[in-house]
């Protein structure tokens, strides 16, 4: 991928949920380094657009490419190189804290061992809970289970998340976003919803206003 191009774009982009079209004519860079807050009213197409970046839906219009190549000819080198995180944990509640992360690592294409996964955990507080069922667990450490992917995937290029801030406390939130700013640092890049306001200085993000794009 040329160093040149951006990590993720699109072009002349719209979105179609049912009969509605929820955005048209959208245009989109994702550099690395750079930090992109994705902002708009609810039922605006947030999520529906981050679904269409990470591949996982098609436009109605429009492309998105990784650098420069179209994300359904990229393939599997695409998702090799995203973190996705959606709002929904996807945690498995008869499971344990770690056999659920390490579901969720297989799931998308690693190896999950109990090691890595384990320090995954310690990273974001929750080793001591490792063998506690998930459905034991409060909201907000279910959020950071699922964040530990991020220290798992932290050699992935792109992060895409759908939320990530969700339910999590003050000290939750200072551990995102230590891991937001170390990714870009690495010259990694992220796009991320968030109803509440952030507190990530560094780098500064890049705010994205969807519904300058709606379809009234």
């Amino acid at each position: 991928m040329s160093s040149t191009r951006p990590a993720l774009a699109a072009s002349r982009l719209a979105c179609r949920r049912g009969d509605r079209l929820l955005f048209r004519g959208l245009e989109f860079e994702l550099k690395a380094g750079q930090i992109v807050w994705l902002r708009g009213p609810n039922g605006s197409g947030k999520t529906s657009l981050l679904r269409l970046l990470a591949g996982l839906s098609t436009p109605a219009e429009g492309t998105v490419t990784w650098g420069g190549v179209p994300l359904r000819q990229a393939g599997a080198d695409w998702h090799r190189s995203l973190c996705y995180l959606a709002h929904a944990n996807a945690l498995k509640d008869d499971l344990s804290v770690l056999e659920s992360l390490q579901f969720l690592e297989r799931l998308h294409g690693h190896a999950g061992s109990p090691a890595d996964c384990g320090e995954a955990l310690k990273r974001v507080g929750l080793f001591s809970r490792r063998h506690a069922a998930v459905r034991t667990l409060s909201q907000g450490q279910r959020r950071r289970v699922a964040l530990a992917r991020l220290q798992l995937d932290a050699a992935a290029p792109v992060w895409i998340l759908d939320e990530p801030y969700d339910a999590l406390d003050a000290e939750g939130t200072s551990m995102l976003d230590a891991a937001l700013s170390a990714h870009a640092a690495r010259g990694g890049s992220a796009v991320l919803t968030s109803h509440i306001d952030l507190t990530l200085r560094d780098p500064a993000p890049t705010v994205l206003q969807l519904d300058a794009h709606r379809v009234q």
